[in-house]
């Protein structure tokens, strides 16, 4: 009996020794933005052309001015977005917006410059971080995290899941997913990082955007779908002529 007990305790020290240790997804996250340029971040202004719009953003300390600036026909229009609100100009004259059509303007504004420099913005406090797993992608190891929001201060999208593979030893997110509402369902994202260059400190990357092919597919699932062929690319995410200047 005595012996069976200490056979017992033996297999179950021997188990538990051999579980990987926790990985703490913060701490993951953290060294990806600081990688990533993420105190340059801080005080930067961003300038980049994405498909026919020019967009702007200057930071300063958590205070943040977030531009959009294209023409319709002879109109000059810039769309801001402040830790104010939104506003939309027209040929310099501030005009009125509804509401609802403003919440669409300032999300449209918001999400390309969040997507632009991420993973930097994924330390504000209405940001979750838990560890899922760590996975292999094209034979290369990755940390894959899952990122949720707050409804206070999350934004209008607040309910949206993102996942993010962050490189085990470089600690770069080479590629991320989400999912989104879409009408009555629920819509699917994967995309995979190139033309990796970093600009006055910062880092910055180009997307295939890709979206899965069977109805089966979950979020989670994505990056082996990825691997197994199993995505459609539908559209290149490229931001051209970026600049990074200083106060």
């Amino acid at each position: 009996m005595l012996k069976n007990t200490v056979l017992l305790l033996v297999l179950i020290g021997f188990n538990y020794s051999c579980k990987k240790p926790s990985v703490d997804a913060d701490a993951v996250i953290k060294q990806s933005i600081m990688l990533s340029g993420g105190e340059r971040f801080k005080t930067s202004t961003i300038v980049f052309n994405f498909r026919d719009k020019q967009y702007r953003a200057k930071h300063n300390n958590g205070n943040y001015v977030l531009e959009r600036y294209f023409t319709v026909g002879n109109d000059s229009i810039v769309d801001r977005l402040t830790n104010v609100g939104f506003e939309r100009v027209i040929n310099r004259q501030r005009v009125v917006v509804p509401d609802s059509i403003a919440n669409l303007y300032s999300a449209s504004v918001n999400s390309v410059h969040y997507f632009s420099v991420l993973p930097i913005g994924l330390n504000a406090e209405a940001v979750n971080k838990h560890y899922v797993s760590q996975v292999s992608i094209k034979g290369e190891p990755y940390h894959k995290i899952k990122v949720t929001f707050n409804e206070d201060g999350g934004g209008e999208d607040f309910d949206d899941v993102f996942l993010y593979w962050v490189h085990s030893k470089t600690y770069k997110v080479d590629y991320l997913a989400y999912s989104y509402h879409e009408g009555n369902g629920l819509g699917m994202r994967f995309r995979e990082a190139y033309n990796e260059r970093y600009v006055n400190g910062i880092r910055f990357v180009d997307y295939n955007n890709y979206k899965p092919i069977s109805e089966e597919a979950t979020l989670l699932n994505l990056d082996v779908l990825f691997a197994e062929d199993e995505l459609k690319l539908l559209s290149k995410i490229e931001l051209e002529g970026v600049r990074v200047s200083y106060e």
